[in-house]
């Protein structure tokens, strides 16, 4: 993994990180960072390549002449959850204070980060999720299976996990640094989507707050999802995990201030 071809962070940088993970994203990439630089003029940005055969990482070098703009290249595709805990990584040692993982084909609109923003630093905010599924958010122009496996999941997810967020699996979201370096990132193993839904719930079990903002998700114009049954299976798998732990350690405590396991 080599280091960032651009220039370091300065003493008066802004305070916001935006990480994009890319494989295959050439078509994409430069118009998602002009309207990234557009929406937030003080804000930077970390494109995490994973040696990207069609030249993504070669466009994010040449992209990275502007002093905003950071490069992460890794030597192969390794998943999409060790690309964000590697952007992750890259952005606690360099002091940012607020973290915020987007995709790269459009799908979220760098336009409505700023309303995650204002929403971060208030209370006991840890992340705030942009969401399709509370009112006001909405998916445009999904295919109707699609959208069931997505509402389904995330209800499965909701529901196993015993927690009250309504889009656990979307990946426009912004942290608090300072959440990130508690929730012990290295031990994410998760490497799918399935990844969003465990970062979320450690969140969570930190005692700070998940906070839900709607947002408008449009599905990519260009290249190709990288969503596949693989990804399915492991986030099912995962999740009924998780979940029977959660669960079962709730009932544990339950049984025992009962007095059942009282002698």
């Amino acid at each position: 993994m080599s280091e960032p071809r651009s220039s370091e962070v300065s003493g008066d940088h802004p305070h916001t990180l935006v990480v994009i993970p890319t494989f295959n994203e050439r078509d994409n990439l430069r118009p998602i960072v002009r309207r990234l630089n557009d929406a937030l003029p003080r804000a930077h940005v970390l494109v995490v390549d994973d040696n990207s055969p069609d030249g993504t990482g070669e466009l994010a070098d040449r992209l990275a002449e502007d002093a905003r703009v950071h490069v992460l290249h890794r030597t192969g595709k390794a998943g999409l959850g060790a690309a964000y805990v590697a952007g992750f990584d890259w952005a606690l040692r360099r002091g940012y204070q607020a973290i915020v993982e987007m995709d790269a084909d459009g799908s979220h609109s760098p336009e409505q980060l700023p309303a995650l923003l204002e929403t971060l630093f208030r209370g006991d905010v840890g992340a705030v999720l942009g969401s399709r599924y509370v009112p006001g958010g909405r998916v445009v122009n999904w295919p109707w299976y699609r959208s069931l496996l997505s509402r389904g999941g995330n209800v499965y997810s909701k529901w196993a996990l015993g927690v009250a967020v309504n889009d656990l699996t979307g990946g426009f979201r912004a942290y608090r640094s300072e959440v990130l370096r508690e929730v012990d990132l290295h031990t994410v193993a998760s490497q799918g989507y399935c990844f969003q839904v465990d970062l979320a719930v450690r969140v969570l079990d930190t005692g700070r707050s998940v906070v839900e903002v709607p947002i408008t998700f449009v599905e990519r114009e260009n290249g190709q999802s990288k969503m596949n049954g693989a990804i399915v299976r492991e986030a099912l798998l995962r999740v009924t995990g998780w979940g029977a732990r959660r669960w079962g350690t709730r009932l544990r405590a339950v049984l025992g201030s009962s007095g059942v396991f009282r002698r």
